[in-house]
């Protein structure tokens, strides 16, 4: 089956070849002009008119198709669909199938290319932005950021009252499409955080590193505690979007703690996960570190661009508010 899924792929790629050089752009030099060679405006592919077209944008009268083509190719996924709003002759250039070739195979590189052939035959016929739109993947280009609170009890200065604190902390997690992601555990303002989020973190920034594994709409996660005594953090999501092709949310369902033996891993930079594949939710490899399942602390984490880090509302201070309960 493999085979002949590896045969329709070159064919596929001639297929998107000729698309972009033929179909989706029409060529023009209107700096000939300048050595007296004048070259009639081609009409727009499918016009039955007869007259010569004439781009009334000057953009367009100076910048070539392949400039054009060549500028989408390096602009993300994301800034391709506001290109696309811009004006027709941008939104028809973007449909080109090779943008969201590229895109997707970045996506999702773990599946291979052969793997990601058949998904797109079978599922989403042949089309690659309607994968790009419809598939479930993780997003690389920000964080994911969950927002908890619980109540802590203050010291008692009168009497008849107790103070009560309500103290708020985020989880975030950012992944990478190679499987591993960063996970750090803080009070501190996403826009603080963002900075130092990366494989480099010194170990006074509490940047943790792990590996996770994606199926369908499924994150399965695990890293590393270092420490005298080490602990395993094994955590289970769910992706969602509340658009199509957003990818902007995900359940946290489960997060277990438990131990693991010194024999087990040598390093935080093991693959931690194949390690703890197939543990029970309540099975632990140090009797020193007992299996928890945390009940609280499992609200959904919220998805913020690295481009909107520093105006998020998640940066908004949070006013420690004490209750005065009658004792």
């Amino acid at each position: 089956m493999s085979s002949d899924f590896t045969l329709t792929i070159p064919a596929e790629l001639e297929s998107a070849s000729r698309l972009r050089t033929m179909q989706f752009l029409v060529t023009r030099r209107p700096w000939l002009d300048l050595y007296g060679i004048n070259v009639k405006p081609v009409a727009p592919l499918g016009s039955t008119s007869s007259r010569p077209y004439v781009d009334p944008a000057f953009i367009h009268r100076c910048l070539p198709d392949e400039l054009l083509f060549e500028v989408f190719s390096r602009m993300t996924p994301y800034n391709l669909g506001r290109a696309a709003c811009v004006c027709r002759k941008w939104r028809y250039t973007i449909r080109n199938p090779v943008l969201w070739r590229n895109a997707c195979l970045k996506a999702w590189q773990l599946s291979g290319v052969v793997e990601n052939y058949k998904i797109l035959q079978s599922r989403y016929d042949g089309s690659w932005r309607k994968m790009w739109l419809l598939r479930p993947r993780i997003r690389t280009d920000g964080l994911y950021v969950s927002r908890n609170t619980y109540i802590r009890a203050g010291v008692a200065e009168w009497k008849i009252t107790n103070p009560v604190h309500v103290v708020c902390y985020f989880r975030y997690l950012k992944f990478y499409p190679s499987g591993r992601f960063l996970y750090k555990n803080s009070s501190q303002k996403i826009k603080d955080v963002a900075k130092c989020m990366n494989f480099r973190a010194s170990k006074a920034e509490c940047v943790f590193s792990g590996n996770y594994t994606f199926s369908d709409d499924k994150v399965e996660a695990a890293l590393l505690y270092p420490g005298l005594r080490p602990t395993v953090l094994r955590i289970r999501l769910r992706l969602r979007g509340t658009t199509a092709g957003a990818n902007n949310r995900m359940d946290l369902l489960a997060l277990v703690t438990s131990g693991v033996n010194d024999s087990e891993v040598n390093s935080p930079e093991e693959d931690v996960l194949g390690v703890v594949e197939g543990w029970q939710e309540d099975e632990t490899h140090n009797p020193d570190v007992p299996a928890v399942s945390h009940k609280r602390g499992l609200t959904p984490f919220v998805f913020v661009p690295f481009e909107e880090v520093e105006t998020s509302v998640l940066n908004l201070p949070v006013e420690k508010m004490d209750y005065y309960v009658a004792g």
